[in-house]
């Protein structure tokens, strides 16, 4: 079981993310995510935020054993193969410590002042379909290569489209966990079962990843027994500048200890 923090971008100086990321490293967490987006997702719109690329790329310098990722790159903001090499460069940074997450893209604001095509949902899931390949084509070319083999994570859990993609390239499927219906993930994990078994592919190779909202808990225990039942590998605790509170923290790095024990 792992334990990681999504540090959103927003709502806070570059300062702050620093630090917040440096405490979450000290603190024992297994990794440090942000997301990749160009504007605030709630509070003020146009409040404070920064780009998640070169966020990691600092990220990898100030921490010293944490993973490091996106939760997810959108992939209608970057070229594939310019993808797969900043990826590489990043997990040598890092020394190592990249996981690439990667999603089709959902937010409409980034797109139109961006200046990129929003299209349909069905056209960005195809884009993802197609750039997958690319990505792993290219990390196969770089000079010097990855560290390690960079770890895909593909968030996300519609039925048709990208559950078969998690099938067919994923080391990891990011989902988000409904403290009040389980139910909801274990069907969708049974999909994703469906998809491994029809493209030939173990299911038990696929780390289960979720988001938890935990400020919306109020039974711990209940929840930890929910997340071990449906065997969930890591879950991610999200927080937002500028005090990026976590917390709850300590009660879920005590019961990630305890199980691994």
């Amino acid at each position: 079981m792992k334990i990681s923090v999504q540090l959103q971008p927003q709502h806070a100086s570059y300062a702050q993310l620093r630090e917040a990321a440096i405490h979450a490293d000290e603190a024992g967490v297994d990794g440090i995510y942000n997301w990749d987006h160009f504007f605030p997702l709630y509070g003020e719109p146009d409040g404070l935020h920064f780009e998640a690329w070169t966020v990691l790329a600092s990220w990898a310098e100030v921490t010293s054993r944490v993973d490091l990722g996106c939760l997810v790159t959108c992939n209608s903001y970057r070229n594939p193969e310019l993808l797969a090499d900043m990826a590489r460069t990043v997990d040598h940074i890092s020394d190592g410590r990249l996981i690439l997450g990667i999603g089709s893209g959902w937010f409409e604001r980034d797109y139109d002042e961006y200046g990129y095509d929003f299209g349909t949902a069905a056209n960005r899931l195809r884009a993802l379909r197609d750039a997958l390949p690319r990505i792993e084509s290219r990390l196969a070319l770089l000079n010097p290569p990855p560290i390690r083999k960079i770890p895909l994570l593909i968030g996300g859990s519609g039925e048709k489209m990208t559950l078969q993609y998690v099938a067919r390239h994923a080391d990891v499927w990011h989902s988000f966990w409904n403290a009040s219906d389980p139910s909801f993930f274990d069907f969708k994990n049974s999909v994703l079962v469906d998809w491994c078994e029809k493209v030939g592919r173990d299911s038990s190779e696929i780390s289960r990843s979720v988001g938890v909202d935990w400020g919306s808990i109020d039974d711990y225990s209940a929840v930890f027994a929910d997340l071990e039942a449906a065997g969930v590998d890591e879950v991610t605790l999200g927080s937002g500048g500028p005090d990026f509170d976590l917390s709850c923290l300590g009660e879920f790095l005590a019961w990630r200890d305890a199980r691994n024990a």
